[in-house]
């Protein structure tokens, strides 16, 4: 297996621990638009306490990459993301972040 394989199964692995339901190909999908993100440490990660972090995630991805306005309540769905990963997970990776949003806002459109 690949880099990108091994990643999969160590977000397969995180998902089914937290009891997240999901579709596999689709998320292998969201897995490949993070792009080399997934690959370096720090970005692999999204940090649910450091504002400005939360502020890239909100106007690179849910706005550029999934279409979306403040109208949809973005703050909250961060929220609610961190709240299903755990506050206290350190390991919100990427890719699981957002393939929840994308999945609460039914973006699934955009990868499929």
């Amino acid at each position: 297996m690949g880099k990108k394989d091994d990643l999969i199964a160590k977000y397969h692995a995180e998902m089914d621990e937290l009891n997240i339901n999901y579709d596999a190909k689709l998320f292998e999908k969201v897995v490949t638009g993070c792009g080399p993100s997934i690959y370096n440490a720090d970005a692999a990660t999204v940090s649910g306490s450091d504002p400005s972090e939360l502020t890239t995630v909100k106007n690179n991805f849910l706005i550029r990459k999934l279409g979306l306005d403040e109208s949809h309540d973005l703050d909250g769905a961060i929220a609610s993301t961190i709240n299903i990963l755990g506050k206290s997970n350190r390991n919100k990776y990427r890719a699981i972040f957002y393939y929840l949003l994308m999945v609460h806002f039914k973006k699934e459109s955009v990868y499929a």
